[in-house]
This record gives C-alpha cells, structure tokens and sequence, in this order.
C-alpha cells in the first residue's frame, strides 16, 4: 500500500464486492467498492435437470442467477472458493463443498467424489475458464449453462478518479482489461494493483502501477495477504 494511502478498491461486481469489502475493512483498511463489472442474468435460460447429480459454480454472481430459474436445492454443490460456497449456502442448498483455488482446483474436487452423474456449471456467457471442459477431460460428464453476462464500465468511478486509492484489487481478466481501458495517461502514479491470478494481472502489465502483483494461489485469502505492508 502506498504511504498515507489505507484506501483499497474493490473492483468486483456485488454481492461479492460486499463480502471482499468486510474482508478489506477487517484488516483495519477503508474499502471502496466501485465494481468495474455490472451483473445480468441471462433471460429465457431454458434449464434441464434430468440427468443432473451435482451442480458446480465458478463465481457466486451464478448462484441467485440459477437459483432464480429452479426451487432445486437438495443437488450438492461443488464451489471454486469458500466465498462461492457461502454465497450457495445462503441461497439455500444444504450440501456446499468448496474447493480453495480456481477452476483447475475445481475440477480436481469434484473428480474426487466418482460418479456424481452430469455435473451442470451454471455461470457466465463469457467464463474466464472451461470447467465442463476440465471435467470432461478428467472423465466426468459435464454442461456448462450460462446464466449470467458481464458488462464492463464505461467509465471510471467518480470516487476512484478524484482521489485514486492505494490499491486495486482484480478479481477477474475481464475486470482487469476493464480497468486498462479506463486508466488516463496520467494516471495513477503510485497505486498498487493486487490481482487474483497472474491472469489477472497481464492486461495491466506496463500500465504505470508502482506495483503489480498476483497471489500465490488463486484464492481471496492470498490475494488479501498482497496487502501486507
């Protein structure tokens, strides 16, 4: 964090920008939440769940989504993170497993519990990765629904522009290569940008940040330990 500077933002579209910020502020630091992603469920999602015996998700913005088209909530529920994994269980579905990583890891846990039947991945238009490809290689069958898109800000938060904070988080490419598009020649001279992945992190590579760093594992966890002085 930059001197003089306790302020981070948080770049996630909410709900999930909401938890990240209680996160942010239990480590005595002043969130900003000014999501460079905006969430839309996809209408007309036509959704089938014969055949289905688990669902897996990649980003809590999915779960009202899907939870929206169907009352099902006796599936188990495989979930990229523990933040995903809460966002499901307040959704109401009992059986939530998390994984701890990204959609590697996932696909890892859910090959782990055997024949569960068609795996369903309800998530975004545009998936930062496959996971019905991931599941398929690992001799799992699985479908990926898309239930959500994202829509980049198309301009730079009034809050973030005036008074520019000390740190960044990037919890996604997409917001990432948001950011890159809406960052002025001039600035910002001395903002840290702390990404979840070295994903993450390439579009803002040589964009001026003092430092730019991605977490050692693809977790909240170790992304929020970027902010240790």
């Amino acid at each position: 964090m930059r001197a003089g500077s306790s302020r981070v933002w948080i770049t996630r579209a909410k709900p999930a920008a909401d938890a990240t910020a209680m996160r942010v502020r239990a480590r005595g630091l002043e969130p900003l939440v000014a999501p460079l992603l905006i969430v839309h469920p996809i209408e007309g999602v036509a959704l089938d769940l014969d055949g289905v015996g688990a669902l897996a998700f990649t980003s809590a913005n999915a779960i009202p989504a899907f939870a929206a088209l169907t009352s099902e909530r006796s599936l188990p529920v495989f979930a990229v993170g523990e933040a995903t994994a809460a966002a499901a269980r307040t959704a109401g579905f009992a059986h939530v497993v998390a994984a701890d990583g990204d959609v590697s890891a996932l696909a890892h846990r859910v090959a782990a519990d055997g024949d569960l039947g068609l795996v369903l991945h309800p998530g975004a238009l545009e998936p930062a990765g496959d996971l019905a490809a991931a599941l398929t290689a690992a001799g799992i069958e699985a479908r990926n629904l898309p239930v959500y898109r994202t829509e980049a800000a198309g301009v730079l938060p009034p809050a973030v522009g005036a008074d520019p904070p000390g740190a960044v988080l990037l919890h996604s490419p997409k917001a990432a290569r948001a950011l890159a598009a809406l960052i002025p020649p001039h600035w910002p001279p001395a903002m840290e940008a702390l990404a979840l992945s070295p994903a993450c992190a390439a579009p803002l590579v040589g964009r001026g940040f003092r430092r730019l760093e991605a977490a050692r594992l693809p977790n909240e966890a170790a992304l929020l330990a970027l902010l240790e002085p």
